[in-house]
This record gives C-alpha cells, structure tokens and sequence, in this order.
C-alpha cells in the first residue's frame, strides 16, 4: 500500500473558539475528506471505500480519543504523540464530503497551533492513509479497497507541499499491515534482492517477496 497524504482547501477550513480565559478552547472544522470526485491529487475515493474507512476511524480512533493529529505530515502513517496538535472529535458525513471538528490540544505542538491562529495565521488541515491506487482511462487514479485512514486531519501550513513531500519521500517504498504493525518495504531493496541472489536461493527469495504480498491483501 502506498501512503497517501489529501489535503483540503485552507478556505474550506474555519476556527472556532468556545469558552473564554483559561477555558477558551479552539477548533478546526471543514470537510477534512472527499469522495467520489476528482480531488487536486488526481485521485479519486469511491464513496464505499472511504465510507468504510472512516467507519472503522470512528470506531478505533474518534470513539477511543486517540483520533490524534501533527503539526505538519510526518513522512509515515502512524501518528507520533509527541508531535500531535488536535484531536478530531467528530467526523460525520454530508453527501460526499466528511465534516470534521478537531480540537487545539495543550501539547507543546497544540500550543503552536494555538498561538499561530491567535495571530492570524492561515492553516490548513491535511488527511493521511494507507491504500492501494489504480490507474482509470480517465486519467486519475482509483483509490482501491485496502485503503485505510490513519489520521483525519493533520495541521500543515502548505498542503500541496507536504504532500509532495510525503509522496516524494515513498514513491519507492510500500507499507504492509501485520500483526497491528505497519512496516515499510522498500521495493528498490527487494529488486536488488532478486538480482543478487544465486540460483538455488532465488526460489527462496521470490517466495518471501509472495508472501509479503499476501499479508497486506
């Protein structure tokens, strides 16, 4: 599976504020994903595919707390604690958009985001995911079935840059899911795995590589 990184437009994103003094809270809401159109990355998310994954965040991740976001798109799709700014507490669908509401946690991260949208500053909102991608006569890619949400909404100040960024770094690498676990494999390793190996190993290697192949359908 590849990673994916989707960002959503900084105008379709507004802050909130609710409470006042010590109590004042910030939000961040907006339609956090898209299906069934075309998106700027040229992907497109059938309407069953990201209903299903963002069931299964609700129910693992927003139900749980644990729906954490960073401050700017970490290169994996796992989030780090240390680095998490919001918490999305809501994500609810409405045609083909997902509206969520993420709130400005008291983590060091969270207190930059705070202090950065007290002055003014513009942010925008990014997703992040595991799935496989098809190529249609039409030109876009189909994000397929395997596709898993990992983070709703991560806070980034340039979308388009970050997932560039995170694309760039991994267009080389895929990611298995195993045993709770995501893990890189790097394809250009596994290539050179085939041509260095002897004859009488290549069946070995070959097997492995099948394998690997059959833990993340």
């Amino acid at each position: 599976m590849k990673l994916i990184a989707e960002p959503t437009l900084f105008e379709n994103v507004k802050v909130l504020s609710e409470g006042k003094g010590i109590d004042k809270k910030l939000y961040i809401s907006g339609p956090f994903l898209q299906a069934e159109k075309e998106n700027r990355n040229g992907r497109i998310y059938p309407q069953s595919v990201m209903d299903g994954a963002v069931s299964k965040y609700k129910e693992e991740y927003i139900d749980k707390k644990r729906a954490l976001g960073e401050l700017n798109h970490p290169a994996e799709p796992v989030v780090n604690p240390e680095r998490a700014a919001i918490l999305t507490e809501s994500l609810e669908q409405d045609g083909i958009y997902y509206k969520g509401k993420a709130k400005v946690l008291s983590t060091p991260m969270g207190k930059i985001v705070e202090n950065l949208l007290d002055d003014g500053v513009t942010v925008g909102v990014s997703s992040r995911g595991l799935g496989s991608l098809k190529p249609t006569r039409m030109g876009h890619n189909e994000v397929q079935s395997d596709f898993v949400l990992t983070t709703a909404a991560d806070i980034v100040f340039d979308p388009s840059a970050q997932s560039s960024f995170v694309e760039g770094v991994y267009e080389q690498a895929e990611w298995i899911y195993e045993s709770g676990v995501f893990s890189r494999v790097d394809l250009d390793i596994e290539r050179k795995k085939l041509m260095l190996a002897k004859k009488s190993e290549l069946n070995e290697v070959k097997l492995n590589m099948f394998n690997k192949f059959l833990r993340d359908l």
